[in-house]
């Protein structure tokens, strides 16, 4: 269960590195895509409850950092929600 970051880039230019526990992230998220806000969030939802769940069958209990990544995504998130055509571009993995 390989440590993914993934590194995006908001509307507003700004870029943060993000956290997953798992690799999982890379099927659900494309290194050079643009995504609306909404897709965005609804693909990293979905990618980090599978690697918090990953990390609960493999060590008895869930992944928090991936659910404070999750936290903190959503919470940057909350800018851009009335923002027209807010795209968020997942520049890389590393």
């Amino acid at each position: 269960m390989p440590v993914t970051h993934f590194h995006v880039r908001w509307p507003d230019g700004s870029e943060t590195r993000c956290y997953s526990p798992s690799s999982v992230v890379r099927e659900h998220l494309v290194p050079g895509q643009r995504y609306a806000l909404g897709d965005f969030l609804h693909r990293t939802r979905e990618a980090l409850g599978i690697a918090s769940e990953r990390v609960r069958a493999k060590y008895g209990f869930a992944c928090s950092q991936a659910m404070d990544q999750l936290g903190d995504i959503e919470h940057i998130a909350l800018r851009f929600s009335d923002t027209a055509g807010a795209e968020v571009t997942v520049l890389a993995f590393d």
